[in-house]
């Protein structure tokens, strides 16, 4: 997963929210249509029994400043699913402790290829989910600052191998798209701590129709052909 989301304020987003006990009058959504990895997202935690919606940083590791906290040089907007289960990785604990559920419309992938010694884009493209919405699953971490005591979150998506129906699409991975049933609730409690159970979750699954379209460029929108259907699993 290349690090784009699209975020709206649709019924379908709302109601991920909204089935998990989000008051959204008290965090609303905030709608952006182009996420960037490393910039703000928001994420739905479990803490103290109560579920909240939280800004965080697309970043799962952070580091201090004299302003706060910034996004680490070691890229971490996602988390490979084989390095969940590697104690001392970024993700182990958090997986274990501190998981969250990033509700969105849809996501961005971007193919790149080898052009003699440089690396570059082959093609863009745009996944929404048609009459419905994504869970993504996520993890988080708290880093508090010694100063002022303020708490800053930062997160990251968990990635799978690539599905078969995604491949020409994007070769490298898949985001982990949770099915919205019980396994939501099972998900963002931090007192469940024996994620073997999990382990069906870390193979690759579409759980929505989506509508695919071939964009010029990420921040321009640009629909480069007739948008086509990948049927969910």
């Amino acid at each position: 997963m290349c690090g784009r989301l699209n975020v709206t304020d649709d019924e379908f987003v709302q109601q991920i929210c909204i089935s998990l006990g989000v008051d959204l009058s008290l965090s609303p959504l905030m709608a952006n249509r182009f996420v960037k990895a490393a910039g703000p997202l928001q994420v739905i935690r479990q803490v103290n029994g109560e579920r909240r919606l939280q800004q965080a940083s697309w970043w799962l590791l952070l580091e201090p400043t004299e302003q706060g906290f910034k996004p680490s040089k070691y890229t971490s907007f996602n988390t490979r699913y084989d390095k969940l289960n590697v104690s001392g990785s970024a993700g182990y604990q958090a997986f274990r402790q501190s998981r969250c559920i990033i509700p969105a419309k849809g996501f961005g992938e971007t193919e790149f290829e080898l052009q003699g010694a440089t690396k570059k884009p082959k093609h863009y493209h745009d996944m929404q989910a048609i009459d419905g919405a994504l869970a993504f699953g996520g993890l988080c971490r708290e880093y508090i600052n010694r100063h002022t005591g303020e708490t800053t979150l930062g997160c990251s998506i968990i990635t799978l191998p690539p599905h078969a129906k995604l491949r020409a699409i994007h070769s490298k991975s898949s985001p982990l798209m949770l099915p919205q049933d019980s396994t939501l609730d099972t998900w963002l409690d931090p007192r469940f701590t024996n994620v073997e159970q999990f382990a069906p979750l870390l193979e690759p699954a579409i759980r929505q129709d989506l509508q695919v379209t071939q964009i010029n460029k990420p921040s321009l929108y640009q629909a480069m052909s007739e948008s086509f259907v990948i049927t969910k699993d």
